[in-house]
């Protein structure tokens, strides 16, 4: 299918609200691939880390193994979106750990991160414009028409609860790491970060489509 697929092409691909979702969820995520490729340059880092000790040498291996991964997407002529947001967060993170020559500031982008990512959609879902909901719009032609079904609110609310769960746990477990343990949790706070990424999100993915699979709201495209 041509990437540019026009909105009212997308909105006929789908039939109800729930499959539209789903479809845009898919998208989403990068499948097994994407998730080889989220873990490769945190699992790289931890290791010469823990290996040799010296941080520069470890930011080095880390985004080298990001920018091969990034050259096979290119050569291959795959999206390279998956592996570029991993490059932007070793970038990220190479910033704040020089900054402060402490490695386990390495970790701290991503946990501000989910912090951030969490409060936005917690205010989403107490002023009833749940993020989930702007999915429909990108498929519809409309981003607000959804509000005018409550149905359809209702069932974003509870998706975008289950998407913001996994942010939550990642700062409740990692936060507490990450002030306490100090340079010495560097290990720690790196197989965190691999368990409770992409297995966490698959895992709050999977309760999502096992929620928009009960469901067949209608897709009403914008006129």
């Amino acid at each position: 299918m041509n990437d540019k697929t026009t909105i009212s092409e997308q909105a006929a691909a789908h039939d109800t609200v729930e499959a539209a979702i789903r479809g845009q969820l898919a998208k989403a995520f990068g499948g097994i691939r994407g998730v080889i490729e989220a873990a490769v340059p945190t699992a790289a880092f931890t290791v010469m880390w823990v290996v040799t000790a010296q941080l520069q040498l470890s930011l080095i291996v880390s985004a080298s193994a990001a920018v091969l991964l990034l050259v096979v997407r290119l050569v291959q002529r795959s999206t390279p979106q998956y592996v570029l947001n991993s490059l932007i967060g070793i970038g990220i993170g190479w910033f704040f750990a020089t900054r402060t020559g402490e490695a386990k500031d390495v970790y701290l982008p991503g946990i501000l991160y989910n912090a951030g990512y969490s409060v936005v959609m917690l205010i989403s879902i107490v002023t009833r414009w749940p993020v989930v909901g702007f999915l429909i719009g990108s498929v519809t032609g409309d981003p607000t028409a959804w509000r005018n079904d409550p149905a359809v609110v209702k069932l974003c609310t509870k998706l975008t609860w289950m998407l913001m769960i996994p942010c939550v746990v990642r700062v409740a477990v990692q936060a507490p790491v990450y002030l306490i343990g100090g340079n010495d949790a560097v290990a720690e706070l790196g197989l965190l970060k691999i368990v409770m990424g992409w297995p966490l999100q698959i895992a709050a993915l999977g309760a999502m489509v096992w929620l928009l699979t009960r469901g067949r709201t209608p897709v009403q495209p914008a006129s």
